[in-house]
């Protein structure tokens, strides 16, 4: 069994080192820089442990503590490699680190570099490692499966792959489990509904009215959502009233459950322009003929909408609203629905 010499220049402040127990015979010598003094501390691994068998490695027990993200200059004698840099990674909030690769690599040194970098970190008892390969890098996916990297979820431009290191059961967080879509009630002052017909999806040539429905976007808020879609799809504009209900349902997009708000909506203009790619046909409806059709009578849901409609109108009855509020994590702005009547109501100040 042939072992080489890694050395490794530390290029990155603010590191603190004691003494570390070597362990068979191959030694790695760490120079670490802080404030113009160095300090020396070696460790003994084999050579194979980083470049062959990374999964059988057992960590030597040490103090020593190093950045995510550092670069080091290593000269592993007799393996013909002079060079290689640590995966550029940031830590997380829970104990993990994220890598953000950007730079072209070929499959061969990012092997390198992964496997040099998981010694590190099970070094530092990192817990989660998040590999995020943009599209462009999608050749250095099987070389991070075959060292034990799952996929957690795509987006159009990456592809976020994740490891646990602990040999304790992971706490890595499932992708997203749920999508979000919203109903808009469009109610005028003839009691008249706002409907469609679709030209696509399961409603398409079914001769069903229905309201305008859709998905809501990344990093878009409920009520923003409702009136764009209704916007979109009929051309009318409208001012965001009220959540009146929602809906959770599963297994209904790629295994994926289903949150569904209905909400109430004002218009703010009256003529119709439906759009032409997705809507048949638009038009306000009386809600009696709304209710009266075969398909609405067949659904809870159509039922469900005709109900909070006349409980929204004739009998007072009070959604959810949105209220501005701070992000605890940042300055962000985000809204908490609540039911600002009962709230109001409630209050000491008004019964004073």
């Amino acid at each position: 069994m042939t072992y080489g010499t890694l050395s490794l220049v530390h290029k990155i402040s603010g590191i603190t080192s004691s003494s570390i127990s070597s362990q068979s015979s191959f030694t790695a010598s760490i120079l670490t820089h802080y404030k113009y003094t160095a300090t020396i501390a070696s460790l003994t691994i084999p050579i194979q442990s980083m470049i062959a068998e990374p999964h059988s490695l057992e960590s030597p027990k040490t103090e020593l503590a190093i950045p995510a993200m550092v670069e080091l200059n290593c000269a592993l004698i007799g393996t013909g490699i002079n060079h290689v840099k640590l995966l550029p990674a940031s830590n997380d909030d829970h104990g993990g680190v994220i890598v953000d690769m950007r730079e072209p690599v070929e499959p061969d040194f990012f092997l390198t570099m992964l496997r040099a970098s998981m010694l590190l970190w099970r070094q530092q008892e990192k817990r989660g490692v998040w590999i995020k390969l943009p599209i462009e890098l999608v050749n250095l996916v099987e070389t991070a499966v075959k060292e034990g990297f799952c996929y957690h979820h795509a987006e159009p431009s990456y592809l976020m792959l994740v490891y646990w290191i602990p040999e304790t059961p992971s706490t890595i967080p499932a992708n997203a489990s749920h999508r979000v879509g919203i109903g808009a009630i469009v109610w005028n002052d003839k009691r008249e509904l706002l409907v469609v017909q679709e030209k696509i999806g399961i409603f398409r040539r079914a001769g069903v009215w229905k309201i305008p429905t859709g998905v809501v976007d990344e990093g878009e808020d409920i009520f923003m959502a409702a009136t764009r879609e209704v916007k979109e799809e009929t051309g009318i504009d409208t001012e965001f009233q009220e959540i009146l209900a929602f809906r959770q349902s599963h297994k209904s997009f790629f295994g994926k459950s289903d949150l569904f708000f209905l909400c109430f909506l004002h218009p703010k203009s009256f003529d119709i322009q439906k759009q032409e790619l997705e809507i048949e046909a638009a038009q306000w409806m009386p809600l009696e003929e709304y209710a009266a059709q075969p398909f609405a009578k067949k659904h809870e849901l159509f039922k469900y909408i005709d109900d909070l409609c006349l409980a929204k109108v004739d009998r007072n009855y009070a959604g959810f609203s949105p209220l501005p509020t701070t992000s605890i994590v940042n300055d962000r702005i985000s809204y908490l629905y609540s039911n600002i009547r009962g709230l109001k109501l409630s209050s000491p100040d008004d019964h004073q």
